[in-house]
């Protein structure tokens, strides 16, 4: 594959972007969608496949791609649900959320669903009794409130983005970006589990902690406190770190997710290079 050829595939992501996050809904599952057709086409062309219009070739490949990722997640989806059939009847994330939603929200859930969860996650009903109340089975009641409990989550997470999040996430984001504000590159080198894994979206996936704490030497080398800050936040309702540039610390230039394990990061996925997600990002501070 040319230079010429990668270059073009990469001035094409930003729109297959746009793309793919609208069919996902969500910027970032879009991303992997691109990520993967951009992998797919990458093969096709070393393997010698011959390209006559390059934009709907690629157009195409990213929507197979993104049908195969919807079909994922209807198969997750339906996993998830029958493990709840035969699983236990509650936990306290999804009963903290109940508890702080506000009650106009509850009327955007199906009744039956809402009936379950206010039975069980407000009122601390057992599954038995929540169906003694509801005339259901208990096998029905599982599956009504598994179905509520995911529709308040959404609903709570657009209402605000921030009221999802539990309070130790909060504060470790809060924590990463002081020690990112401060320059306390060896505090956040020191967070990285053994194996850590970096993905600089649109641009590098590094594994292990010495590879990946070259990612806080880089920003080391062009960063300084009045020009690049992060914030704690929240983007499609997870917790978030929003990058701000400059003055403009009201809008965001991108966002950085982080995955912990076990109080060390075990992921770190940065969209220095792919500000285009901020593109209908749903994003708050917290």
């Amino acid at each position: 594959m040319t230079d010429a050829m990668v270059d073009w595939m990469g001035a094409m992501r930003p729109r297959l972007h746009r793309y793919a996050a609208r069919m996902m809904g969500s910027v970032f599952d879009g991303e992997d969608v691109v990520q993967d057709a951009m992998t797919k086409a990458a093969e096709a062309l070393k393997a010698g496949t011959e390209v006559a219009r390059g934009e709907a070739w690629l157009f195409r490949i990213t929507h197979n791609a993104a049908l195969d990722a919807l079909r994922q997640r209807r198969r997750q989806e339906a996993r998830d649900a029958m493990a709840i059939e035969i699983g236990q009847s509650g936990d306290e994330a999804d009963q903290r959320i109940a508890v702080e939603t506000g009650l106009g929200t509850f009327l955007n859930i199906a009744p039956a669903q809402r009936s379950c969860v206010i039975l069980i996650d407000i009122l601390g009903h057992s599954l038995v009794e929540a169906g003694g109340v509801l005339e259901m089975t208990v096998p029905a009641v599982k599956a009504a409130l598994h179905r509520g409990r995911t529709r308040l989550r959404s609903l709570a997470a657009s209402e605000n983005p921030a009221r999802a999040l539990p309070p130790a996430e909060r504060q470790r984001l809060r924590a990463y970006a002081d020690r990112f504000n401060a320059h306390d590159w060896d505090a956040l080198r020191a967070l990285l589990a053994a194996d850590v894994k970096l993905d600089l979206v649109n641009r590098a996936r590094l594994s292990g902690a010495p590879d990946v704490s070259v990612y806080f030497s880089q920003y080391a080398r062009y960063t300084d406190a009045a020009e690049w800050r992060l914030t704690a936040g929240a983007a499609e309702g997870r917790p978030a770190l929003l990058a701000h540039h400059g003055a403009a610390l009201d809008v965001p230039s991108y966002v950085i997710l982080l995955e912990w394990r076990a109080g060390q990061i075990a992921g770190i996925r940065d969209f220095h290079f792919a500000t285009y997600v901020m593109d209908g990002l749903d994003w708050s501070l917290i």
